[in-house]
């Protein structure tokens, strides 16, 4: 075994670590809750903590390819299911918390936020386009759309980082040092993508005229 290929039980071991590590924000805003530290406006607190976990594991999973990449470490790609299933773990508890304990089950107030508030509307899209993708995450799925239909239909993550992202700085009116940290790793991270798959048109070009 080397660090390039682990082998079953050390992997799953790392697993074992990145799902209990990606637990802490949860159990830490929990124990704030618990002790009635959640500031003044405790529902604005959870709002805030979940998107940004939400947006921060949508980065950590986009940032797995290119990390494969460069380490050559093949056990990251097993990880990514997991990371991207804690973002929309996240997405869906940043959703909640405004739906019930801040909206309570008002649709006509929900309704009106998303046509009248932009920073509302792009933020509910891309948690609706996060609903198809954990549906599709397991394999049976992979195996009922095909692997290039899968591969298209998950590309929508970009999407959903890039909408998550403009949510962010819509939403901070003043401080913005955090939305644009994620707006500069989201761009270095689809830059990458652009990159690695310019090497790859590159390569199955060579590749062509080798043939020939």
């Amino acid at each position: 075994m080397t660090i390039k290929n682990l082998d079953n039980r050390a992997l799953g071991c790392v697993k074992t670590l990145v799902f209990l590590t990606s637990l802490l924000p949860l159990a830490k805003l929990g124990l704030a809750a618990y002790v009635d530290d959640l500031g003044a406006n405790p529902i604005e607190k959870i709002t805030h903590v979940t998107g940004y976990w939400a947006l921060t594991f949508l980065l950590i999973t986009l940032a797995v390819t290119p990390l494969r990449r460069l380490s050559g470490w093949l056990w990251l790609m097993r990880l990514r299911r997991m990371l991207g299933l804690f973002a929309f773990f996240y997405a869906a508890l940043h959703f909640s918390t405004y739906l019930v304990l801040d909206q309570f089950f008002d649709w006509d107030a929900i309704g009106k936020d998303i046509l009248k508030r932009p920073y509302i509307t792009i933020g509910f899209s891309a948690f609706v386009l996060l609903i198809p993708l954990a549906l599709t995450s397991n394999d049976a799925m992979i195996r009922r759309l095909g692997g290039k239909r899968w591969k298209t239909l998950h590309s929508v993550i970009y999407l959903c980082a890039i909408a998550g992202v403009v949510h962010f700085c819509w939403l901070v009116k003043k401080d913005l040092t955090n939305p644009i940290i994620f707006a500069v790793l989201l761009s270095l991270l689809l830059g990458m993508r652009f990159f690695f798959r310019f090497l790859n048109a590159d390569k199955r070009k060579g590749t062509r005229h080798v043939v020939i």
